[in-house]
């Protein structure tokens, strides 16, 4: 029986998600969850890895198609992307979301608030041609 204060430690919120999405980027072509199982982490239960890749799949930062019995798997996103889906995750879940983006626009540093500025400029420049 393990020791249980040799248990690993708990990941952090979206570790996993990270891992198992850098592993799909390394990965060729679409892979079996039991490809990703090896490469993350052998010890890690198959059926961890497939609540994993179910929920990155709700999110849209994977994509899978049926092959054979069972499925294969492909990154749709990378970790911006990743990162992306959380926000609009959070927004999506909140009363007021022009409070929210407010509050989070004026608590961003100078820099990143002037580049938050020269995307909105790219992107309504783009969707005007």
């Amino acid at each position: 029986m393990v020791n249980p204060d040799l248990r690993r430690q708990r990941r952090a919120q979206g570790e996993l998600e990270t891992q198992v999405l850098a592993a799909l980027h390394t990965a060729e072509a679409p892979v079996t969850a039991a490809w990703v199982q090896e490469h993350v982490d052998a010890e890690l239960a198959y059926t961890t890895v497939m609540t994993v890749l179910v929920r990155l799949l709700e999110k849209r930062a994977v994509t899978r198609r049926r092959e054979g019995r069972s499925f294969v798997w492909s990154a749709a996103a990378d970790e911006a992307g990743l990162a992306a889906l959380k926000m609009h995750k959070v927004l999506d879940g909140e009363r007021d979301r022009r409070a929210v983006l407010a509050s989070f626009v004026t608590s961003l540093p100078e820099g990143d608030e002037q580049l938050l500025r020269d995307l909105l400029d790219q992107a309504c420049d783009e969707s005007a041609d």
